[in-house]
């Protein structure tokens, strides 16, 4: 079990360390040749992928088990990095759009980990699981973003374009997520005997429409975030801090989040990450640049981190396990294609009306979903998970 809990956590660690990179700078390379208000759109593909590739692995892992999905996942994405890379030198955008879409496939597989853990653990347990794979992301969403500025010297160094560098770091990471993927178990969901409904029940419900409002909270204020601090004259070293703290505030607490998922239950996690979100985007509003954004969006993050790992507990523990294995795949699709919208919107938003604007929207999505889950909604049954 430990061996498998590894090898999950370390191929997580590697495909997040790529994404983070490639989606901030494919946001930059973007604008520079379409300009600020197109710049999502490589972003909005890789967001896409993972929507895509949510549903695509779900039914391959039911089909042929957990291990067969995510060495698909990665191999997808060490294509897309490798032509990514390929796409940065010709300035072509539309290669650069189909690499970050295979690697948005690859983030997909990262994504579904969570679940293949949890399948090594009691239902009592699961949120330690869960919390442990999350947290893999911290290794790879720091240091990642702290690589770009390295990596576009040495690219610029060995006669190649600067900004192709990092997009070759993150061909390597996913090519290690691969081979590393390779010890990961082979847990096979169970077979359904009738077709399944994967939203019929209430906590599927709840957790989708959780996990939705928290991707897009993210989306939104983090694809602009970079374009914000580049027009405040901050450099990819700048940029890179901020991307780092924000991604550690994403993973680096899942422990605690799971820990919190084991005693307190799924309901209340999502609860404090919708009120985490909604205050720290409505902070945003008044920082555009500068240590305070840096800090506030570490925040963000975190409240990011108890949404998603709240809502993976309800569907873990409280849902019965052949419609847990369809649910997860439909949910991590909906909320990675909902906020391919949001990402696009992003940058539109922020061209029409500036950082605050799109940020004070955010806020209010956050708040209206906190009032559903606190006030409409009923108590979580413990005893069922």
């Amino acid at each position: 079990m430990k061996v498998s809990l590894v090898a999950l956590f370390a191929s997580s660690a590697l495909m997040t360390a790529a994404m983070a990179e490639a989606s901030a700078v494919s946001t930059l390379v973007a604008a520079d040749r379409l300009g600020d208000a197109l710049g999502a759109l490589p972003n909005t593909a890789s967001v896409a992928g993972t929507g895509l590739g949510a549903l695509a692995l779900s039914r391959l892992m039911a089909a042929r088990g957990r291990r067969a999905g995510l060495l698909a996942g990665y191999a997808c994405a060490l294509g897309g990095a490798l032509l990514a890379t390929a796409a940065v030198p010709r300035r072509d955008v539309g290669l650069l759009i189909v690499g970050m879409t295979l690697l948005g496939v690859g983030n997909a597989a990262a994504g579904l980990s969570r679940y293949a853990a949890a399948d090594l653990y009691p239902p009592e347990r699961r949120g330690v699981a869960i919390g442990a794979v999350v947290w893999a992301g911290t290794v790879g969403a720091v240091g990642g973003p702290l690589l770009m500025l390295p990596a576009q010297h040495a690219a610029a160094n060995a006669g190649h374009d600067p900004m192709s560098g990092p997009f070759a770091l993150a061909a390597l990471a996913t090519l290690g997520a691969l081979l590393v993927g390779l010890a990961t178990p082979r847990i096979r969901p169970p077979r359904e005997t009738k077709p399944g409904r994967p939203f019929r029940h209430p906590a599927a419900r709840s957790a989708a429409a959780t996990m939705v409002t928290a991707q897009v909270a993210m989306a939104a204020v983090m694809t602009a975030a970079p374009l914000s601090m580049h027009m405040h004259h901050e450099d990819l070293g700048a940029i890179g801090t901020m991307l780092s703290a924000h991604s550690c505030g994403m993973f680096a607490l899942a422990p605690l989040s799971g820990w919190l998922l084991d005693r307190i239950g799924g309901r209340a996690v999502m609860a404090a990450g919708l009120a985490t979100l909604a205050a720290t985007a409505a902070v945003v509003t008044t920082s555009p640049s500068g240590p305070t954004l840096t800090a506030t969006l570490f925040l963000l993050g975190y409240g990011w981190n108890l949404a998603i790992v709240g809502g993976s507990g309800l569907l873990a523990r409280q849902l019965p396990e052949a419609d847990a294995a369809r649910a997860e795949g439909a949910v991590d699709a909906m909320s990675w294609g909902t906020s391919a919208v949001a990402t696009t919107a992003s940058t539109l938003a922020f061209g029409h009306g500036g950082y605050p604007a799109l940020a004070l929207w955010t806020a209010a999505v956050c708040v209206v979903r906190l009032t559903a889950v606190v006030r409409t909604e009923p108590a979580e049954k413990l005893a069922a998970g």
